[in-house]
Parts: structure tokens; sequence; C-alpha cells
């Protein structure tokens, strides 16, 4: 029963995973990104959790409170952006700065599939179906698209830096990762002290972020179009 309980909480965390894929991977439609190396890059994203989750643990006996919280911050998005510098950035594939974005966010999908199943296995394990449910739809809206846009962001700064110097990129790496663990650390805070009724105002905030990573999207498509025209 455990196993068919955990196959249903594995497909509800990864269809929506997948959903937002789609909607993320029709931002590079002129340039489409091998299969394989998408599928890859996924697979690494849902890797982090199992490494994550031990260092998570370990942070409880040392941590409490705020500090616990920043700290499970950290470690997850170290682990997405170091899973993301050993797998896939360093590809010849990866030849135009939006994919830089484009493949922070598919290993943050990944995360967020596995995250989101383990969260929904455990009211379902209880034969807690409701909140089973109301917990996947929540993240669906709120913890996945969260995700996306802290990795989206360190993406952002890797592209804006694409066609710099090696120190550059990494101190622009090392700053979008700042910011990202700081949107991160603030929707955990809120998120935490949100009531039924100010939750949606925690959520607006992630949805603004998101309208801000779209506005990124375009103002990185056009520097590849002015750096296009300059070798031109």
């Amino acid at each position: 029963m455990e196993s068919t309980y955990f196959a249903i909480a594995f497909l509800a965390g990864l269809v929506p995973a997948l959903f937002w894929l789609w909607f993320w991977l029709r931002e590079d439609n002129k340039h489409p990104e091998p299969y394989a190396l998408i599928v890859i890059s996924f697979i690494a994203g849902m890797a982090v959790v199992p490494l994550a989750l031990p260092l998570q643990k370990l942070a409880i006996e040392l941590y409490t409170d705020s500090n616990l919280i920043l700290v499970w911050v950290i470690v997850e998005e170290i682990l997405k952006y170091a899973a993301a510098l050993i797998i896939v950035l360093w590809n010849k594939e990866v030849n135009e700065p939006i994919d830089m974005v484009i493949y922070m966010i598919v290993i943050a999908l990944g995360f967020s599939a596995l995250e989101n199943s383990l969260f929904i296995f455990n009211p379902l394990i209880s034969g807690d179906f409701y909140n089973s449910a109301l917990t996947g739809s929540f993240r669906f809206l709120g913890a996945t698209l969260l995700h996306v846009l802290a990795s989206g962001t360190v993406g952002v700064f890797l592209a804006l830096a694409y066609y710099k110097d090696k120190m550059t990129q990494v101190l622009a790496g090392t700053f979008g990762l700042f910011i990202a663990v700081v949107l991160h650390a603030l929707f955990n805070f809120f998120i935490m002290d949100s009531s039924g009724e100010t939750i949606l105002g925690v959520f607006l905030f992630v949805w603004m972020g998101i309208i801000a990573l779209f506005l990124a999207f375009e103002k990185i498509k056009q520097l590849e179009l002015f750096h296009n025209r300059q070798i031109l």
C-alpha cells in the first residue's frame, strides 16, 4: 500500500512540474534545447533532494527558529546551483545567455517535483486525502514557482554576465545566489506566519517575482540580439 501511495504522490508532484517545464521551455522556442540535456538536468534537480535532506536534518540539531529556516534555504539554493554547475552549465549546448536561465529553471523544477511528492506523501500515507490534495495545489501555485523564481534569478545574473570575463561571471553567479537565498527565505518566513487570509498576499509576492522573471527573459533575448549585431 505504501508503494501505491508513493507512486500517486510522485505523479502528483511530477505532473505539475512537467506542466511548468513545458510552459518555460516555450520561452526558448527559437533555439530549443536538446531533450536529453533537459531530462538530465531535471533528474539532477530531483537528485538534489536526497542530498539536501540529511544536511537539513543536521541543521535541526544545530539551529532553531529563524536560523534553521535560513540554513535550510541556503542548503537548497547552493545545492541546486552546484548541480547546475556540475551537470549542465559547462556543456557546449549552453551556447546563448537565455540557456543559463532555462537550465536553472529545469533543475529547480526537478527539485520541486520530488520535494512536492514528499510533502504530498506524508498526509496521503495517513489517509488524509483532503490535506494531501490541498498541499499539492498550494505547492503548485506557490512553492514550485518560488523555486523557479529563486533559481531563475541565479540564471538571470549568469545570463547578463554571459559575454563578460570569467571573474565577472563568478561574481554575477554569487550575487544571483545571494538574491535567490533572500527571496526564498522571505517566502518561508512569511508563509510560516501567514493565515488563510494572508496567504494569498504571500503568493502574490511570488507571482510578481515571476512577472519580473518574464521581463528579464525579454531583456536577455535583446542582449543576445545586440551581441549578434555587433559581431556582424
